[in-house]
């Protein structure tokens, strides 16, 4: 058996009932179970429609996320999310690139690497040099006005860890902003790179190893392992290139708001929906989320 959950943003509400019925119909679906009024919705299936990416593509015309995926083992353990675009609605080192007058020279490297048209290392230490000498004080002043969370994460956080799950930050950006996301999302650990820093100044570099796509697969792999879960009980969620390796890996990968090459690769994408499309696909319906 399947499900598919058919889902729209939740400040739109665009989601109609008789879409439901007409997709449920043509596809032999079971009764729609409405999880959100008017924002999201799931219906049991016999089997894997041959035609749901071009049923995706259409619904995607009219600001709809649609997810098709096995009815058992959905319910997930261990959430494992990447911040910069995912948990968070900026890349950091933008952020503080644009601090350090570089902004859009950065910005244009961040996208190339994301889309996976650069080596994410060196990328990142391309990057990195050119904010040395910046002053360290500006990261306080980016996370406290520039910094603001995707919606949907802090409930999607709550409610997985209210039903005994494990919430894991693991970014490729920078510890000086992943422990404060960490903190205020309630994750129970985070892992991202170190900006070194020198006489309160920035150094232009970070600290060995480097933690890009391989080290998110072993925080993955080492992290279940701890827990004594197996991958398959992990939802992974990212929008880059550097993420494909977690999302691959995970039970569930979800592409969010994700570069076109990245989305391409995964088959569980959400370009409209927010965080809590990641409750709705493990059957959660608004109700059941946690007080975040």
């Amino acid at each position: 058996m399947f499900i598919a959950t058919v889902l729209a943003n939740p400040a739109t509400r665009n989601l109609e009932g008789s879409l439901l019925d007409s997709l449920r119909n043509a596809w032999g679906g079971g009764d729609v179970v409405w999880l959100d009024p008017d924002a999201a919705a799931e219906f049991a299936l016999p089997t894997l429609p041959a035609n749901r990416w071009q049923v995706w593509e259409d619904l995607q015309g009219m600001g709809l996320d649609l997810v098709v995926q096995g009815a058992t083992g959905r319910r997930k353990r261990m959430l494992l999310a990447d911040m910069d675009s995912t948990m968070i609605q900026q890349e950091c080192i933008d952020e503080l690139a644009d601090m350090a007058g570089v902004g859009a020279h950065v910005a244009g490297i961040t996208a190339r690497a994301m889309n996976g048209e650069l080596d994410f290392e060196a990328a990142l230490l391309e990057r990195v040099a050119l904010l040395r000498g910046l002053d360290a004080g500006v990261i306080a002043q980016v996370l406290r006005e520039r910094i603001t969370f995707m919606p949907g994460g802090a409930e999607l956080v709550a409610t997985m860890k209210a039903n005994g799950g494990h919430a894991a930050l693991v970014s490729g950006g920078f510890t000086a902003f992943t422990e404060k996301v960490a903190a205020v999302l309630g994750f129970d650990e985070h892992r991202a790179n170190t900006l070194l820093i020198e006489g309160n100044r920035l150094a232009g570099d970070v600290a060995r190893p480097i933690l890009g796509r391989q080290a998110k697969i072993e925080a993955l792999e080492q992290i279940s392992a701890r827990l004594g879960i197996a991958e398959a009980d992990v939802i992974a969620v990212g929008d880059g290139a550097n993420d494909l390796g977690m999302l691959g890996r995970a039970g569930t990968g979800v592409a969010l708001h994700a570069k076109p090459s990245v989305a391409a690769q995964c088959d569980v994408r959400i370009n409209h929906g927010d965080l809590t499309a990641l409750l709705f696909i493990q059957g959660y319906s608004r109700a059941d989320f946690a007080a975040a």
